[in-house]
């Protein structure tokens, strides 16, 4: 009986292990995090620019783009979301390259938001 019980739990536990993973990848059309996508109409996922901005950049760049490690983004002037692109891409000067962390829908996303809401606030 007791036997029975613990394989019983086994059982249960391995089915919810598999349930909580499945829901984890298998989506190639998205590879952005839930927290940093917004739902289209088209039932897809966008990526939600200040939602990676707050999660990847502001650690350095402050929560407000206002810097802090790096460089103030508010203060810029001229900066183009093909620059943006660059630079988060492949780094420069002391930052590190997120290409490799970040799917291009991301990058693009972050883009917008840092040319659109933050730089020459």
């Amino acid at each position: 009986m007791r036997r029975t019980l613990v394989l019983l739990l086994i059982a249960v536990s391995l089915t919810a292990l598999l349930g909580l993973t499945a829901g984890c990848g298998g989506d190639d059309e998205t590879t952005t995090t839930e927290a940093a996508t917004t739902e289209t109409t088209g039932g897809g996922a966008m990526a939600d620019g200040a939602a990676v901005f707050a999660s990847n950049c502001a650690v350095c760049h402050g929560a407000d783009g206002t810097g802090g490690t790096g460089p103030d983004l508010t203060s810029v002037t001229g900066l183009t979301k093909e620059r943006v692109i660059d630079q988060v891409t492949n780094g420069g000067a002391s930052m590190p390259p997120f290409g490799d962390q970040l799917s291009a829908d991301e990058i693009g996303a972050v883009a917008d938001y840092v040319v659109g809401d933050l730089v020459g606030q």
